[in-house]
């Protein structure tokens, strides 16, 4: 079965379902981004405080408390499953987009390894490895690169026709 350039083909009712799809996913995906960027301030220190705490820190704007195992179980739990859900639903469609065969086995598979390196490093982070910090901003931000990249690709896909040469 040939599923790449199958979204231009697709009906346009097929098409508008997928894209306004598409688009109240990303509106979810990056309302979670604004989530991160406010409990973390997008810096290695804010990762590091808000699952170590900032206890310590006497000039601190915001005291936070190291979070509890059972606490740091249920973040890791929940991620987990709701974005490879999140991502499978986003490979579905992308299996239809035309693109070059190694780029889209890259835009299908990198972010299941970046999901488990990302809450596999908070966990670490959490247990005391401070190092494991840069290891989760390094497989965040490729989690949200694919996200985005895949996102485009399908929205202009649906979108516009295959423009033949």
């Amino acid at each position: 079965m040939q599923l790449n350039g199958l979204l231009y083909s697709l009906p346009k009712q097929a098409k508008s379902f997928f894209a306004a799809f598409i688009i109240v996913l990303s509106i979810g995906y990056y309302t979670g981004l604004t989530f991160v960027s406010q409990t973390t301030n997008n810096s290695t220190t804010g990762i590091e405080e808000n699952y170590l705490g900032n206890e310590d820190d006497l000039e601190a704007n915001t005291m936070k408390f190291k979070k509890g195992e059972r606490e740091m179980l249920t973040i890791i739990h929940t991620h987990i499953l709701s974005l490879s859900f999140i991502f499978f639903l986003q490979g579905i469609i992308l299996l239809g987009a035309s693109l070059p065969k190694k780029l889209k086995s890259f835009l299908l598979i990198e972010p299941y390894i970046s999901i488990i390196v990302t809450f596999g490093g908070i966990y670490v982070l959490w247990l005391g490895h401070s190092w494991a910090k840069y290891i989760i901003i390094i497989s965040g931000i490729t989690m949200t690169l694919c996200f985005t990249i895949s996102s485009i690709v399908i929205l202009k896909q649906l979108m516009f026709s295959e423009i033949k040469e």
